[in-house]
């Protein structure tokens, strides 16, 4: 007689989507927390157009799918690059530069939507604006799990949003589809500022770059009304 396989009924997949630019000093403690996490089905890194050892530093870990190309062309566009080779029901976005992350925080993230608590979550980091911490939700947050099909027919429109208008953009999204939000509190877990990076004077001319571009896709009027838009859909 043949042999009967039993079907084991899977959970949702995760895809992790990582962009990356110019990150090739910090972006290893984040694929060293995520590399080996069981609960991604893949993970996949942006490298959009550095010009350091990102890449390199990425094919260090073999079972991280590498997305990279030539010229920089902003977190939007490579956030959509990830959308599109994504395979998983749900994105779990992480932004390159975290300290301190540990597969605990990353459990923390996707666990209550997994469990049915919330359609997606967005974490609050330790170091995130004061304003934030106060309202209990940093909207702009680059580390959040979304199920994939609110965004997976929306590569083409997000590759001609501005540089920095990916997280306003999916914010909207969240708001017309009405998907509830779990905030998950990262205390420990913080990002690398861009003075940091580049220094003071260029930092503070590319937070206004992006700042700017947020406002090309969300007036000041709109961001004030994205907020409120979030915070009623935020369950505890």
């Amino acid at each position: 007689g043949g042999v009967i396989q039993a079907e084991v009924q899977a959970g949702p997949t995760i895809s992790c989507i990582i962009c990356a630019y110019n990150e090739g000093r910090r972006i290893r403690s984040v694929l060293d927390a995520v590399a080996g996490y069981p609960g991604f089905s893949e993970v996949i890194v942006v490298d959009d157009g550095s010009v350091d050892g990102t890449a390199a530093a990425v094919r260090a870990y073999p079972n991280v799918n590498l997305i990279s190309y030539g010229e920089n062309r902003g977190k939007t566009y490579a956030m959509a690059q990830g959308i599109a080779a994504a395979t998983g029901d749900y994105l779990m976005f992480l932004d390159a530069d975290l300290i301190n992350l540990r597969a605990a925080d990353i459990h923390a993230l996707q666990a209550p939507v997994l469990a049915g608590q919330a359609d997606t979550s967005i974490s609050l980091r330790g170091n995130s604006l004061q304003i934030y911490r106060r309202i209990g939700l940093d909207f702009i947050s680059g580390e959040r799990l979304i199920p994939r099909s609110l965004v997976a027919d929306q590569v083409a429109v997000m590759e001609e949003l501005p540089r920095w208008g990916g997280e306003a953009f999916i914010n909207e999204r969240l708001i017309d589809s009405r998907l509830s939000i779990i905030v998950v509190d990262w205390p420990n877990v913080v990002n690398c500022r861009k003075q940091e990076k580049v220094g003071a004077v260029q930092g503070m001319m590319e937070d206004l770059r992006m700042i700017g571009d947020a406002c090309k896709v969300l007036s000041p009027l709109g961001f004030a009304r994205q907020t409120f838009g979030m915070l009623k859909l935020v369950v505890s």
